[in-house]
């Protein structure tokens, strides 16, 4: 029996009247239902009395531990269930980017670290960690993953991307869903892929700016991770973007959100609304002049719930069904989608969860052994002269810089505690955030190691360690370089510790709503930095940052640079392992790395008559070119690639091409190195990229070992989006490089495409299969 009157869900929809029909639509923030920080039975009665689609953010919009979060879950539940007419469950969603949202929860390296790692299995071994948290306190939706392509370092969620490359991009989008959703949604996680579509090319890197992409770099580029995830995941739910496209509210757009996402991609999953998405209509954009007409407008592009409260749908859209302007059969198809994921989920059989074993499935060893392998494959090694690894025997050591010894700088936009700090930065009346003393959350919260903990920890008992945070992250107050200048001089070596503080409020320098004008490091970084510097010392910096910073200065002046972006709760174990030597790093670059804000946009996999002046090719004051390329990344030993075979001189569609090559490890440290193909259609009927990369895989070689790559390129993974905007395979030359990254290039052959076909669009290719001897 699917309800306690239905058994399908056509049957259930006949029975629901329109208050009903309409609840299934919208969703309320946890705190609407809380008075004095509790839940209230008279506020759930009169907003949940004839039903709701979903919850916000149970955990993720409180203080309180997992195992309270579940009884405030199973509570609401057990209301809709036994006293609404049809008994109809919600689905209670969470935030899950880098962990989940919840007090406690794991906290993994953010997006842009794990896409370092060019090993999408770890992304979907992290989600599979992260599901048994959510389905631990009833959450049974997340709103990730980010699959935009992040080539817009200005954007403040940056971070949260898998890089500026769409192959990259999708292979790791498709294994994040495929660990969050599980085999079979019953025992998974429904996930959300956002933002659909363009959101992430603003002008000006501006969160919900306009966007000026065309619709050939759409089809060709920013749908890939997206279809990827639709055919290749079963993704269930869809988020849509924020600004206009080319004209287009997407929010608001039948073309983008039905025509595109539904028709032509073959989405039959749920849509929902970005937060505030629908209302952005009205007071945002200005379409609408009400919130009825904003509703509509949504509602007929394929919104089908609104995020994430109920503000334009429920009664505003009943005036819509009243003038005429919106269908009952366009709201009973809302319904019956949201309704569908409801039932593949298995909430109406049982909503429940136990709350007694709640708390097993949190702060697990294998979950900070895994938070520990991601962030020990994340960290790229920009720059060493040879200072890197460290000796754990050093006499004196100074830990200087801000995020030396902050937990919560190794926390990405989407942790609990960057939303933490936005709710008591503005506390929502009646929830548990008023009064609140942060330090009464501290028995609950994870542990987290920050850098200096894990230097402590590494180095032998002799060594002193001289520490001072030298300045904060984003003031200009410059009184304590003088402490730090005077520690370094002191010491034998300094580690310097810069960067980022990810988060929500105007105190974060990066993260949603934390753009950036410049690239540069916040605050008074750069004179910390120069001063300690200056001393001659053997300085070692590490990055903690949520967008790439264009610092050539760094670059010149430091004896190493280590990237670790925003790491997690085991990145100070990690980022001290490679320091140390007993971790060799292993991490590339996910996107480009501008040397000024003035390069931008800046990817590797631009066309032809791109990245150049027309005549003189430079920029009159800078080299054209990035300060570090797409897929870079040093280690403490050296790679030797050899003897490239290309089984296949000429080719059809439907085919695959083996190209084959040996890797040898040819220093003196077991390593991994991420070997990568890219490819170069010569000639075709449209401008193509110089390079595109096709394929990768990280292999693990002790010194003096050889091993055999094989990749198995289809041929139709060549085929690309034309001028009229169709799949086309175009007969002619195909370029072959594999390398080190985009610019390091070992090897180099070609073959021939002999076919000239036009595919459908569900048949592009996104995986190119990689065998290792």
């Amino acid at each position: 029996m699917l309800t306690k009157q239905k058994t399908t869900i056509k049957q259930l929809i006949q029975e629901m009247n329109l208050d009903e029909k309409l609840a299934q639509l919208g969703s309320y923030w946890l705190y609407d239902l809380q008075r004095g920080g509790k839940l209230d039975e008279t506020l759930i009665s009169q907003k949940l009395g004839s039903g709701i689609g979903q919850i916000t953010r149970v955990a993720g919009a409180s203080a309180s531990p997992p195992q309270r979060a579940a009884q405030m879950g199973n509570q609401i539940q057990k209301f809709l269930v036994e006293q609404t007419r049809l008994g109809i469950p919600a689905i209670l969603h969470e935030e899950s980017c880098a962990g989940p949202m919840i007090l406690g929860g794991s906290v993994f390296p953010q997006m842009i670290g794990l896409a370092s790692t060019f090993q999408p299995e770890l992304a979907k071994r992290m989600t599979e960690q992260i599901r048994k948290q959510l389905m631990a306190i009833g959450a049974r939706q997340a709103l990730a993953p980010v699959l935009d392509i992040g080539r817009e370092p200005r954007w403040g969620r940056i971070e949260e991307t898998f890089g500026e490359d769409p192959t990259l991009v999708s292979q790791f989008g498709v294994a994040y869903i495929q660990g969050l959703q599980g085999e079979d949604l019953r025992q998974g996680v429904m996930a959300t892929a956002k933002h659909f579509i363009g959101h992430s090319y603003s002008l000006g890197g501006l969160n919900c700016n306009p966007v000026l992409l065309g619709k050939h770099e759409i089809y060709d580029t920013y749908l890939q991770p997206f279809q990827a995830a639709i055919r290749d995941a079963g993704l269930a739910s869809m988020m849509n973007a924020y600004p206009e496209l080319d004209g287009e509210v997407v929010a608001a757009s039948a073309e983008i959100l039905t025509e595109l996402l539904r028709e032509k991609l073959g989405f039959d999953g749920v849509v929902v609304s970005d937060y505030e998405a629908v209302i952005m209509i009205h007071n945002f954009h200005y379409m609408a002049k009400d919130l009825s007409t904003a509703g509509r407008l949504a509602l007929n592009a394929g919104i089908d719930v609104e995020l994430p409260t109920v503000v334009c749908y429920g009664d505003p859209l009943k005036e819509a069904l009243e003038s005429g302007t919106l269908s009952i059969e366009t709201v009973d198809l809302a319904v019956e989608r949201h309704l569908d994921k409801k039932q593949a989920l298995g909430l109406f059989d049982n909503p429940y969860v136990n709350e007694e074993i709640v708390l097993d499935s949190f702060e697990t060893k294998t979950d900070r052994e895994l938070a520990l392998e991601i962030a020990n494959k994340s960290l790229v090694l920009l720059k060493n002269d040879g200072s890197l690894p460290l000796s754990k025997f050093i006499k004196k050591l100074a830990v200087i810089g801000p995020n030396a010894d902050s937990a919560r700088a190794q926390m990405g936009d989407y942790s609990y505690h960057a939303t933490l700090d936005l709710m008591l930065h503005q506390i929502p009346p009646g929830s548990e955030f008023e009064g609140l003393d942060k330090s009464s959350l501290k028995e609950f919260d994870v542990e987290v190691t920050t850098v200096l903990e894990g230097i402590r920890n590494l180095v032998s008992e002799e060594t002193e360690i001289l520490y001072t945070p030298g300045c904060s992250v984003n003031n200009e107050d410059t009184s304590e370089i003088k402490t730090a200048v005077s520690l370094a001089e002191e010491a034998d070596a300094v580690v310097l510790v810069l960067g980022d503080l990810s988060g929500l409020t105007p105190g974060s320098t990066t993260g949603e709503f934390r753009d950036d004008a410049d690239l540069q490091l916040p605050g008074v970084q750069r004179e910390l930095a120069e001063a300690v510097m200056a001393l001659g010392k053997p300085v070692v910096v590490v990055l903690i940052n949520g967008r790439p910073y264009a610092a050539p200065w760094l670059e010149e002046k430091a004896n190493s640079i280590l990237e670790a972006w925003i790491p997690g709760e085991e990145g100070g174990s990690a980022v001290a392992a490679v320091l140390f030597g007993d971790v060799n790093p292993s991490g590339k670059l996910p996107l480009s790395v501008a040397p000024s804000v003035g390069q931008l946009p800046i990817y590797y996999n631009h066309k032809p008559s791109g990245m150049k002046s027309h005549i003189y090719g430079d920029y009159v004051k800078e080299k054209i070119g990035p300060l570090y390329p797409f897929g870079f990344g040093l280690s403490y030993t050296t790679f030797d690639y050899s003897n490239l075979r290309i089984n296949l001189p000429m080719a059809g569609a439907g085919e695959t091409v083996e190209i084959s090559l040996m890797v040898k490890n040819t220093g003196g440290r077991v390593g991994d190195e991420v070997v990568q193909l890219y490819v170069r259609d010569e000639f075709a009927s449209s401008p193509r990229p110089v390079k595109e990369l096709k394929g990768f895989v990280s292999v693990n070689l002790k010194p003096g070992e050889e091993k055999e790559i094989t990749f198995h390129l289809p041929v139709n993974q060549l085929a690309f989006i034309n001028k009229d905007l169709a799949l086309v395979l175009e007969s002619g030359t195909i370029n072959v490089m594999v390398g080190s990254s985009s610019e390091d290039i070992r090897l180099r052959g070609k073959f021939e495409i002999q076919d000239n076909v036009t595919l459908p669009l569900n048949q592009r290719v996104f995986v190119c299969p990689v065998t290792v001897n």
